[in-house]
């Protein structure tokens, strides 16, 4: 007696319920193996035409004046509708409508979770793609950040904007950030204004300093000469009068010549100044030993002294 005799099975009804099912899963695949054929021969022809189209598209759309950025998001977007078109071509040839409603509408609940679960994710994606077709900046601009990075953009992605900065770190910055935060486009108008703070001694002649200041200013080579250089009395300091010296230059992705103008504006005006014998005084600091303020030191020791010799000639009289 068999096993299946034992548990109350006829073990003959066993094994034609179990050819009867492999015999139909075989003819099934029989039946539908020109459609699967049919349908890996059109996945692939999607894959291949989507990689072609992508490649022919960034470069066509690029040469229509539309920076990198957008050209290869818009070539990243038509790859991704043709190979969608493609798989769905391939649910369909299987017989697979209804499959492909279930896809669909399983999609939508995952995309929605997920939306929940990857919030920064999805909102540093819609704001890279402002920032692609909006244009706020571009490769090669200069920008400062809210959080005090500043440098080069070398790359725009959906997700994040890489920024070279002075020193050659590279720092990654969400683009969210860059949506909702304020920043600076150094590059946007072409010109960037250098202002060089110095001080000078109480002594001097404020209009001939100013005087003396402009000229050496205006020698500096690299500054942009449609732009008159400035000067600006800022304040009385504890040991100087202030003033910023003003000098504007050439400011774009070519041509960033805010460093060198500084430098040389520096060398100029220290060089004038000494010329001139102006002085850039050092820190003073005045001690006061009077109770009620405004006594020198030798007033006071002076009168120390004086009170001390009356002390002892008081002292010899008695």
């Amino acid at each position: 007696m068999s096993i299946a005799e034992v548990f109350g099975y006829d073990t003959q009804k066993v094994v034609d319920k179990i050819t009867g099912k492999l015999s139909a899963w075989i003819d099934l695949l029989i039946e539908n193996l020109p459609n699967a054929v049919l349908a890996i021969i059109l996945l692939t022809l999607a894959i291949f035409i989507a990689k072609s189209v992508k490649k022919l598209s960034a470069r066509y759309i690029h040469k229509l004046g539309t920076n990198e950025t957008i050209s290869r998001f818009l070539s990243q977007l038509i790859f991704i509708g043709i190979l969608v078109l493609g798989v769905m071509l391939a649910l369909s040839a299987m017989d697979l409508s209804k499959t492909v409603s279930s896809i669909l509408a399983g999609l939508g609940i995952i995309g929605l979770a997920l939306g929940f679960a990857f919030q920064d994710t999805a909102a540093n994606f819609i704001s890279g793609v402002y920032i692609t077709f909006n244009q706020p900046y571009k490769i090669g601009d200069i920008i400062h950040t809210h959080d005090g990075h500043e440098g080069a953009v070398i790359d725009i992605n959906l997700r994040v904007t890489k920024i070279r900065t002075y020193n050659g770190p590279i720092v990654y910055v969400p683009n969210r950030y860059l949506f909702q935060e304020c920043f600076t486009n150094l590059n946007e108008i072409g010109k960037r204004r250098v202002q060089i703070e110095c001080g000078i001694s109480y002594g001097e002649d404020l209009e001939h300093v100013e005087k003396i200041a402009l000229e050496s200013a205006r020698n500096v080579s690299s500054r942009l000469e449609s732009e008159e250089p400035s000067l600006f009395w800022t304040g009385f300091g504890d040991s100087s009068i202030n003033f910023t010296l003003n000098i504007w230059c050439r400011f774009n992705e070519r041509n960033l010549d805010f460093i060198p103008v500084r430098n040389e504006a520096i060398i100029s005006l220290k060089k004038a100044f000494d010329a001139n014998d102006i002085m850039i005084p050092f820190p003073i600091r005045t001690l006061d030993f009077g109770i009620k303020g405004g006594t020198q030191l030798n007033k006071e020791l002076t009168g120390l002294s004086q009170s001390s010799q009356n002390g002892s000639n008081t002292e010899n009289e008695s």
